[in-house]
């Protein structure tokens, strides 16, 4: 009875140290900036009236220029077009050997007589190693962010997201990253390719993506067992 105590006692330490090893590992998250949307602020009213003039301070927008997001509400549309290709391969090879050889001569000194011998000793060293990796990711869409702050030196903060319901099950998509306002193509629209510090998430919810979900009892018997 003791015995089994201590089995049992070292298999609860054993589901104890996987729990805690899996708790302290977790899966690196995308880090998307929040808020994903922001509401643009009230213009200050002017403190003298200007009717009748020209220009007016609080809906200014140079005559020549298209109308682009340079402010806090404004949106723009994100065309992803994420393709990385990554490729590595790496071999390496070592050779060593030696060889002695030590031979000695029959010797007599008077009677006595020493017989020679030969010792030989031969050593070789061989290694060999290779190498192969491949990645292969693309992630092309669009997606309609907003601005939800400006840099001093001009540059946008955006953020969004989009969520889509199918029958049982959810997706969404969410982005944020800094936009330079001289890559805004007409139409507000901006490869994610200039976006800088871009953060991408695509994820869904729903009875598939839980049958590619591996099981915490199976995570925790892959911690512990050995082979």
């Amino acid at each position: 009875m003791h015995g089994w105590s201590v089995v049992r006692a070292l298999a609860i330490a054993a589901i104890i140290t996987a729990l805690a090893g899996c708790m302290s590992n977790p899966l690196r998250t995308v880090e998307v900036a929040q808020p994903l949307s922001a509401r643009p602020p009230v213009p200050p009213a002017p403190a003298v009236p200007s009717y009748g003039s020209i220009y007016r301070a609080a809906s200014y927008q140079p005559l020549f220029e298209d109308r682009r997001a340079r402010a806090i509400g404004d949106t723009l549309t994100i065309n992803i077009n994420e393709k990385i290709n990554a490729s590595k391969t790496a071999s390496s090879n070592a050779n060593r050997a030696g060889a002695m050889d030590f031979s000695m001569p029959d010797a007599q000194l008077g009677t006595w007589k020493i017989k020679g011998g030969n010792l030989t000793a031969e050593s070789k060293n061989d290694f060999a190693g290779k190498g192969d990796s491949a990645a292969n990711n693309v992630f092309t869409g669009s997606i309609s962010v907003t601005v939800i702050d400006v840099l001093p030196n001009g540059n946008l903060i955006v953020a969004g997201e989009k969520q889509i319901g199918i029958n049982q099950g959810s997706e969404f998509i969410r982005l944020s990253g800094v936009v330079n306002p001289i890559y805004i193509l007409p139409g507000n629209v901006v490869s994610s390719t200039q976006v800088a510090d871009a953060r991408l998430e695509y994820r869904g919810t729903g009875y598939i993506d839980e049958a590619q979900t591996m099981g915490w009892l199976s995570r925790i018997f892959m911690s512990v067992m050995p082979f």
